[in-house]
């Protein structure tokens, strides 16, 4: 019956201003605090299958339409429930279904059978149309750094590129590997403003057809190439000076991040610098979001930092530097997701009313994941040698004003035409 998803919202809004319609009525919760959000349900099966797995439910039936938020959105129903205890309304059937999950988490990070090219497909190789709806002009798929406060989400991802590749310290003539290129725009921001040779590496199709034609069309055939390539695989007969993998660690899953760091020590030339830059957590996941892990990215983890140093150590790299941005993905995700519906017509005519809602869902709770989660990005300069890199951290904003000087006479990026 529907009252058992009435008994679980009892018992965890305490505070806050929330109301749900359904067809048994209305009912109110929380201590009237706060921006007030309301949801309506068409049946009351939704009611119950929420009740019942809200983990994976709530989405699912926010996907399909039989949970609509008609006052606030999305995010502010999410951020009203995690602003709340939620521990005294886990039941026995939620607390079996979470430790079903735990041991199908363990046991596919253990499959010998590599899904990454299928699973970085099931993301990255949706319509390009769809990601041009709410990226950047660069197409930049991870956290902008939003440094001064205010900018806009362009140029908050331009000092985004711009503060990874003060870190990274890039010399004319070097040779670099980005390690999850992307849509190409890191490569050919670090190709034009350090006059380096670039190999970027992807296993998505699409971002790769992207990829070539974005770098034919700016003249850096000479010196920039893509391919679609798994890093495990690549040769280390001539190691590359400068390493650079942003937003890609997080594909990588903890049972193979001794094996990430052993091959990226390989490639990385003795007087070598990488630049990793990826999605935190505050402590070790038993398992990945089962909405997430269903819908958005299988596959994916997000580490702790007390998973990824270990391999690091045990790899010989070096930690040169190590920065937390806080709060940046939670403004670049908030951006985004205002961006996406403002254009849901588009997105609903690529695809469809559910895949606009289940996207408006992740780009929510993701975006809630730093608000209320305490998840955060983190950046990590290795080494394997340690004076490769200065003491003092004043190079890094030297290197930025250089940086600045070139972006005032870089021409224009062009717009990824389909």
């Amino acid at each position: 019956m529907a009252s058992s998803l009435h008994a679980l919202l009892g018992k965890i809004v305490k505070t806050g201003n929330l109301v749900v319609t359904g067809p048994g009525g209305l009912h109110v919760y929380g201590d009237g605090t706060g921006k007030p959000v309301a949801l309506n349900f068409t049946d009351d099966a939704a009611m119950d299958e929420i009740a019942a797995d809200p983990a994976l439910k709530l989405a699912e039936m926010f996907m399909e339409g039989r949970m609509a938020v008609v006052e606030g959105d999305i995010y502010d129903f999410l951020a009203l429930i995690k602003s709340n205890t939620l521990s005294e309304a886990l039941t026995i059937g939620m607390i079996w279904r979470g430790m079903a999950r735990i041991i199908a988490a363990r046991i596919k990070m253990h499959l010998p059978v590599n899904h990454n090219k299928d699973n970085v497909a099931h993301h990255y190789d949706l319509s390009a149309k769809l990601f041009d709806l709410f990226l950047d002009e660069d197409w930049q798929y991870s956290c902008a750094y939003f440094n001064p406060p205010g900018i806009s989400l362009y140029e908050a991802q331009v000092a985004k590129k711009r503060h990874i590749a003060a870190k990274l310290m890039p010399q004319p003539g070097q040779r670099v590997l980005e390690i999850g290129s992307g849509w190409g725009g890191m490569a050919m921001y670090l190709a034009e403003s350090a006059d380096v040779d670039v190999t970027g590496i992807t296993l998505s199709e699409e971002q790769l057809r992207v990829s070539r034609d974005r770098a034919q069309k700016r003249g850096l055939a000479d010196k920039l190439r893509f391919e679609l390539q798994d890093y495990r695989y690549l040769s280390a007969a001539r190691p590359f000076d400068r390493i650079v993998s942003v937003g890609m660690f997080e594909h990588v899953g903890p049972t193979h991040y001794r094996e990430y760091f052993t091959k990226a020590a390989e490639l990385l030339d003795d007087n070598g610098v990488m630049v990793m830059h990826s999605i935190g957590q505050p402590y070790p996941a038993l398992a990945t979001n089962p909405f997430i892990e269903k819908y958005i990215f299988p596959g994916g983890y997000i580490p702790s930092l007390a998973e990824v140093l270990p391999a690091v150590e045990k790899s010989g790299l070096l930690v040169r530097d190590i920065e937390i941005l806080p709060m940046h993905y939670a403004h670049t995700l908030r951006k985004w997701r205002e961006r996406f519906v403002a254009n849901k017509a588009e997105a609903i005519a690529i695809y469809d009313e559910r895949f606009f809602r289940m996207w408006e869902f992740y780009l929510a709770g993701s975006e809630m994941a730093f608000t209320h989660e305490n998840f955060y990005i983190f950046q990590i300069q290795l080494t394997k040698r340690g004076n490769v890199v200065s003491d003092n951290r004043d190079y890094i904003a030297k290197n930025e004003a250089r940086l600045l000087d070139f972006e005032k006479t870089r021409p224009p990026l062009e717009k990824v035409l389909f």
